[in-house]
């Protein structure tokens, strides 16, 4: 019998600090004053839009779907229960990550639906170009979180946190759940072994 891993997105349950998943990747979050935030995503294919609105609403958390001259925006409204991401997350116009940051299943699940991409034999997780103090540093909580990392530059697909090799494509499957149906073929997966 299959067990799920205690840092699983499934086995932990829907929490609001997931939501710092996002940020992990091209995220951004805005405070406004010091009693609210919001928080929001550009993304590129609609599935993408619709996955993360499903998921901040199991959260507790609405959010818009908006079209700008990029892409689509995901976006909530200013909220007083999203501050403590815009404080953990840096007070100034450079995102950082929060002294002590612990990434968790469901944390990694919304990286993975903002801007995970199958790469080869790899998977890609994005990450913030404007952000470049926290890149190493995400691959080390991938690392703490028992997912064998590292993050690579543009000549490797990146800026990326690259997650390679079966048995750790096997385990970010695992940490981050089953994918939305139209997410499948972007979702990483265990490819089988040909016979040579």
């Amino acid at each position: 019998m299959d067990q799920i891993s205690f840092f699983s997105a499934e086995a932990s349950g829907p929490e609001l600090a997931d939501l710092a998943g996002v940020l992990c990747g091209p995220g951004q979050v805005v405070a406004f004053g010091r009693t609210a935030a919001r928080l929001s995503v550009e993304v590129g294919e609609a599935w993408r839009a619709q996955a993360l609105t499903a998921e901040f609403a199991r959260r507790g958390v609405h959010a818009d779907v908006l079209r700008d001259e990029t892409g689509l925006l995901v976006r909530t409204a200013f909220r007083v229960d999203l501050i403590h991401l815009a404080r953990a997350w840096g007070t100034g116009d450079v995102k950082e990550l929060p002294t002590g940051f612990r990434l968790t299943g469901g944390a990694l699940r919304l990286w993975a639906l903002a801007p995970g991409q199958p790469n080869g034999n790899h998977y890609l997780l994005a990450v913030d170009e404007q952000a470049p103090g926290t890149h190493t540093l995400l691959a080390d909580a991938c690392r703490q979180l028992g997912l064998p990392a590292r993050f690579v530059g543009p000549r490797a697909g990146g800026p990326a946190v690259r997650v390679t090799g079966r048995r750790r494509l096997a385990t970010l499957e695992e940490l981050i759940g089953a994918p939305p149906p139209a997410a499948i073929s972007v979702w990483p997966q265990v490819r089988p072994l040909t016979a040579a």
